[in-house]
């Protein structure tokens, strides 16, 4: 592989330097070469220094708060078990049921929360049927017809089902909804609505709570090109924090008339220590903040480091500044746009052209350092949102220094697909 000078040049407040990246090129492409044999490509890769080190700084920004771990941001078992092993990480934070009764099952973890509501009739049927899965693992719901699924798949109330209502924690202002479209239930009064239904019927227990800001947790706020923006987007932050709290605390009222709950659950990488502060939420949650997709990388409050990586080889060199990569186009979801591509990452300077983006079969990319590609060089990048890029991953390579010191299986190399 070509090498690259290596510069001093900043790429960004408080992003890594280029030579921050270049170095990370040499750490990877000697794990590469050094590894026992060829690694089929993409290469997936997760940097366990990095990986610590924000982990380390998630459970410090969280002052004493107990974080959960959100696992749709990490979907590879063994660095869940790492995390949920650091003092200052418990539980999980599932994305679907059928994740939980795995990961359950698997012995992975033994305090579960879905934060989505199912319809998986199925999945239900196996946590009713199971005293061990209905102790562990809690389900999410903002509707009576969730609490309908329940009573239709089972037979009797005999195993009791952990139940957590899920709040919208949406800003309203100027009669506009301003967050994710999660709940329905945004007044005290419709959530108390809702608690009522829970309690009253047999084989239900009510023992959580959860509000995610998603419009504080998951919005840059520190954005360089963009700064007026960041502006406003850390004026409406101020104002949703505001806002939830006082209606956080009404509704928290409210419901310690019906139940005594075990938990609160609130926030997000972008958001641990707004939401640990306030009294009501007992755990906070978080993920991306450990492996720092792109979306992450312009934040107010903490500078993780990058730790999540996919490796590409140039195929071509098709004209003088530009290698073309086989693959590289695993664009994340969310509104369709430049900020939901990958980016080319290591070596620095690299750059998608316009014309092509990233594309399924092939990545052109332009920039000077492409003339110091060479056919089969490895090109890195990193993914705009966390966990995804191991959908398309069986295995991830768990780097250390310049050392892979293991592989592990993704869910899809458990074969498993959630």
């Amino acid at each position: 592989m070509g090498r690259l000078p290596v510069g001093s040049r900043a790429s960004g407040s408080g992003s890594p330097s280029v030579s921050d990246r270049n170095l990370l090129w040499a750490r990877l492409d000697q794990a590469v070469q050094e590894h026992d044999a060829p690694l089929p490509t993409p290469v997936f890769v997760v940097d366990l220094d990095a990986f610590d080190a924000n982990a380390t700084d998630l459970v410090r920004r969280a002052a004493g708060t107990p974080i959960r771990l959100a696992s749709k941001s990490v979907r590879v078992p063994a660095l869940i078990t790492r995390a949920l092993a650091r003092d200052g990480i418990q539980g999980v934070l599932a994305y679907t049921l059928r994740e939980a009764l795995w990961l359950h099952a698997n012995g992975v973890c033994d305090d579960i929360v879905v934060a989505y509501p199912t319809v998986d009739r199925r999945a239900l049927a196996e946590l009713v049927a199971s005293p061990s899965a209905a102790a562990a693992i809690t389900i999410m719901v903002d509707d009576v017809a969730h609490l309908d699924l329940v009573d239709a798949v089972r037979s009797s109330p005999a195993v009791p089902v952990r139940v957590a209502i899920d709040v919208d924690a949406g800003l309203r202002v100027a009669g506009q909804h301003v967050g994710p479209k999660r709940s329905p239930l945004h007044d005290t009064a419709a959530v108390v609505a809702l608690a009522r239904a829970i309690v009253a019927r047999e084989g239900l227990r009510l023992v959580g709570a959860m509000t995610y800001e998603g419009q504080v947790a998951g919005l840059p706020d520190s954005v360089p090109t963009a700064r007026s923006r960041s502006m406003v987007v850390r004026r409406l932050k101020a104002l949703s924090l505001t806002q939830l709290a006082v209606r956080r605390r009404e509704i928290a009222d409210a419901l310690h008339e019906l139940a005594d709950l075990e938990f609160w659950n609130a926030g997000g990488s972008g958001s641990v220590e707004d939401s640990a502060a306030d009294p009501v939420v007992t755990e906070v949650a978080a993920g991306s903040g450990l492996l720092v997709p792109t979306l992450f990388d312009h934040y107010r409050s903490f500078r993780p480091v990058p730790a999540a990586f996919f490796g590409v080889p140039v195929t071509r060199r098709p004209a003088p500044g530009v290698a073309t990569v086989h693959g590289g186009g695993l664009v994340a979801s969310g509104p369709a746009g430049p900020d939901r591509l990958p980016t080319p990452w290591a070596p620095a300077g690299l750059r998608l052209t316009g014309l092509e983006g990233a594309g399924e079969v092939q990545t052109p990319l332009s920039g000077s350092p492409a003339d110091q590609l060479q056919i089969g060089d490895l090109v890195w990048f990193r993914h705009a949102k966390s966990g995804e890029p191991f959908e398309h991953a069986t295995t991830v390579q768990l780097l250390s220094g310049s050392r892979f010191v293991d592989a592990a299986p993704s869910y899809r190399g458990c074969g498993q697909a959630f």
